[in-house]
């Protein structure tokens, strides 16, 4: 009988749970170094206050008895649960000046807005003999705030918005019902303009708004005991003339927006998306590597941008352009490299790197001179964070006496701040390093893209953005369904026979 000695012991097999250690470290930390977040910040109480007095102004009815500070506070109570509702959901917006500033333009605008159109809907009224203060208050065009919100921001601030903008409503109009005529209104234009891809969505969303008018009007009308022919008539009037409004207050509006506060709407970007355009037609030229590689790359974030709450056209927009500094040096990267020998041959590992790098700095700078939507140059410049230029700095390890600093061979980062930069930080990796498959199985592009997700996880590129989890799930098999489409097989065709000579 052999001893025990001699016979071979397996070793248990554990699986690699550095992945959700890592996870569990950092949240641990985050959760003991985070401190307690106080319900308003000191330095912004004062501009609350003052928001809330100016629209309690806006907003008040001179000629009634009611008081100015009873409004005051009910304004400040529903804009302190705006402001809660962003720094939960939306912290993004608060960190920017411009948005808040933009936020608080839009709902000021709003609000003079609907002085203005009840004054002249007021007198017209008047004018066909229309009595009570109801009718004519249906042409207000409440909707245009929520409808420019959705353009500029997103979905969820709209809704917030309506909210807050027909509780408002009925501080000023003090009837019950308007208040939710107003939010049925904002609510269909917020739906409306969710998918706007081009001009003629905005005037759709207009009929669609004063449709909706028209069935809420009538339906006040029903629940206060007005129901007949002139009021149903003159309301229907009002409410078609209110989603017209809207659309033109939202043409006339938006340019002027784009250009003062420098920010993002669909109709831009779909100008952005030509490929006609300066920036495209110099890349496909100059870097045509480069410009097939960001093709890629939008389809892959385009894809994966829903399922985790990003604007699908901004994803691809964005995707196009992360990699324009390229243009300037565009033979140093290896999808423009057609020859055996590669630039880099004949460099150092660290002047190499640097060069890698500075397609980054580049970029940017390409982005101010076409003026390119500050969105745009943050997902340029955060797309690499500060990950390392890993190839050079294993060569430097191998070929330099010194051990090379890892510093020296990361991007200047920041890493990515919003999901959009982090998304197009993974599909521009993955797409890179799907390349490398000899055999792209759908077996190896779902080991290859998993294994890319991790390593980004791992390095903490993503500590600074809301992803989740989840999120990181939903991408992967976003990628991986694009992936395995784009290398997919093909069977090879038989030659064609011919016939044979009798």
């Amino acid at each position: 009988m052999k001893n025990m000695k001699d016979t071979p012991q397996l070793k248990p097999v554990t699986p690699d749970r550095s992945y959700l250690r890592k996870f569990i470290e950092k949240f641990k930390t985050s959760q003991n170094g985070k401190e307690r977040k106080k319900f308003i910040e000191k330095d912004l109480l004062p501009f609350l206050i003052v928001l809330s007095a100016l629209n309690a102004f806006l907003l008040h009815d001179f000629q009634s008895g009611t008081t100015l500070f009873g409004s005051f506070i009910v304004i400040f109570l529903l804009i302190v649960f705006f402001y809660r509702d962003l720094l939960r959901y939306k912290p993004a917006y608060l960190k920017k000046k411009k948005m808040k500033a933009l936020l608080v333009s839009l709902m000021i605008f709003t609000l003079i807005s609907a002085r203005i159109f009840d004054h002249i809907f007021s007198v017209f009224s008047r004018g066909l003999g229309v009595d009570g203060m109801v009718i004519h208050t249906f042409g207000i065009p409440f909707a245009i705030g929520p409808a420019l919100v959705v353009l500029i921001f997103d979905f969820h601030t709209a809704i917030t918005f309506s909210l807050i903008l027909s509780l408002m409503s009925g501080i000023w109009l003090k009837t019950s019902l308007i208040p939710l005529y107003v939010f049925i209104g904002c609510l269909i234009g917020a739906f409306s303009l969710l998918r706007c891809k081009k001009r003629t969505d905005i005037i759709n969303a207009g009929i669609y708004i004063a449709m909706a008018n028209i069935v809420s009007s009538i339906a006040v009308l029903l629940i206060m005991g007005d129901f007949s022919f002139p009021s149903v008539y003159f309301s229907s009037v009002f409410s078609v003339i209110n989603g017209l409004t809207v659309s033109a207050l939202c043409f006339l509006c938006l340019p002027v927006i784009e250009r003062f506060f420098n920010v993002t709407t669909p109709l831009s970007l779909i100008e952005l998306l030509d490929i006609d355009h300066p920036l495209m037609k110099q890349l496909s030229v100059e870097a045509p590597g480069t410009y097939h590689h960001s093709m890629i790359v939008g389809s892959l974030a385009e894809a994966a941008s829903e399922v985790v709450g990003v604007n699908p056209l901004l994803a691809k927009v964005a995707s196009y352009y992360h990699d324009i500094g390229k243009i300037r040096m565009p033979e140093y990267f290896v999808e423009n490299q057609t020859g055996c020998i590669s630039k880099h041959e004949k460099l150092n590992p660290h002047l190499s790197s640097m060069i890698i790098i500075s397609h980054v700095k580049d970029g940017v700078e390409l982005a101010e001179e076409y003026n390119l939507p500050e969105i745009i140059k943050d997902v340029i410049q955060q797309h690499h964070g500060t990950a390392l230029v890993t190839y050079f700095y294993q060569k430097a390890l191998k070929e330099m006496e010194n051990p090379p600093q890892e510093q020296d061979y990361r991007y200047p980062g920041p890493k990515p701040q919003t999901k959009l930069a982090a998304l197009v930080m993974l599909a521009d990796a993955v797409e890179a390093a799907s390349r490398t498959l000899d055999d792209p199985t759908p077996a190896r592009i779902s080991g290859l893209v998993d294994k890319i997700i991790k390593n980004i996880f791992l390095d903490g590129q993503l500590d600074e953005c809301e992803i989740t989890l989840k999120d990181l799930s939903e991408i992967k098999k976003k990628f991986e369904y694009i992936l395995t489409g784009i290398f997919h097989r093909r069977i090879s065709y038989p030659e064609p026979l011919r016939a044979k000579n009798v």
